[in-house]
């Protein structure tokens, strides 16, 4: 193309841009960038030199285009939340859920409340509309086959149980993702701490929880309130099951099963605030002996620690599942 007395380069590229259209007819697209848009208002006076001709050339100030939003990305965590009578603790519970800095489904089941937990558990989905919500209820009682329902209907890649009475930590989920991230690693298990993080108790426990989750790695130290686990490895389980465990410790002997797909993972940055309101738990516990061979068994033997020393036991002294019901507050 020839360059024209006087033209610049800018000009000339103008010109090859609008080169093969009708004369009296050029039309530019420009986005929003002011510079451009002076450059071609200053080349209008150069029509004649484009066409031959004193015919206008049109410029179309086309805005850039307007995308629709993204769509919120699907959670890849589902929460289970089994509650019983539970309407004194469990709106901070659940705003601790929904303070969550990943995307979660919520799953809230009701387990036979006789007060207002119900009517506070809609209440708060009815606030959080774009909160992944879902409410059941097992009518049968018992905290383990509310944990059951839930489970059942969960449906993304992780799963993490949560009690009505404990409060968790806006990063709590994005913690447990990363630790489940590690090579190996199907469940995160949370430190339970009953004050501030940095106060001196919950520094001092953090200590304890440091050492003895390194010297007994593959078994639980914190209650199924703590617990996150890869879906896929939770289901290889067996899960939360009164068929297979109907005692108490069902959050003990669940982490028995997980640990038979891959590893436990602590971190001290991995923690929750819970509930000590129990006064007296020496109803739905084992003996000091019971704990001391339990924690002296190596994993390998702890199948028969639980099916053949602690089950028999358990069923003797009544430690059914529904002891965790009776209450003592």
């Amino acid at each position: 193309m020839t360059t024209l007395p006087g033209e610049s380069a800018l000009q000339r590229g103008l010109r090859g841009e609008l080169r093969g259209r009708p004369p009296g007819f050029g039309t530019i697209a420009l986005g929003r960038a002011p510079g451009a848009i002076s450059a071609v208002a200053r080349l209008c006076d150069l029509r004649h030199k484009c066409f031959g001709n004193d015919e206008p050339l049109l410029i179309s100030m086309r805005p850039d285009p307007i995308l629709p939003p993204a769509a919120p990305a699907a959670p890849r965590w589902s929460v289970v939340l089994a509650y019983y009578n539970e309407s004194n603790f469990i709106t901070a519970t659940l705003a601790s859920w929904a303070a969550q800095t990943l995307p979660l489904r919520l799953i809230l089941v009701d387990n036979g409340s006789t007060d207002d937990s119900a009517a506070l558990c809609a209440a708060f989905k009815a606030a959080h509309p774009a909160l992944d919500v879902l409410l059941l209820a097992e009518a049968q009682p018992g905290h383990l086959l509310a944990l059951q329902t839930g489970a059942a209907a969960a449906d993304t890649d992780f799963i993490a149980f949560s009690d009505a009475d404990t409060v968790y930590p806006a990063d709590y989920l994005a913690r447990a993702q990363t630790l489940l991230a590690r090579p190996g690693k199907v469940a995160a298990l949370a430190i339970d701490l009953y004050a501030p993080y940095d106060a001196l108790s919950s520094r001092l426990r953090r200590l304890k929880f440091a050492i003895v989750t390194r010297l007994m790695a593959r078994q639980s130290h914190t209650g199924s309130y703590g617990y996150c686990f890869s879906l896929p490895a939770y289901r290889a389980s067996g899960g939360f099951c009164a068929r297979r465990w109907p005692f108490v410790l069902y959050d003990h002997e669940l982490i028995q099963r997980i640990g038979h797909q891959g590893r436990l993972a602590y971190d001290d940055g991995f923690w929750c605030r819970a509930s000590d309101r129990r006064g007296d738990s020496s109803g739905v516990r084992w003996t000091l002996i019971e704990r001391l061979f339990y924690h002296a068994t190596p994993f390998q033997l702890k199948d028969f620690v639980f099916y053949r020393y602690l089950a028999p036991r358990f069923a003797a002294r009544g430690l059914g599942f529904l002891k965790i019901r009776e209450r003592d507050w």
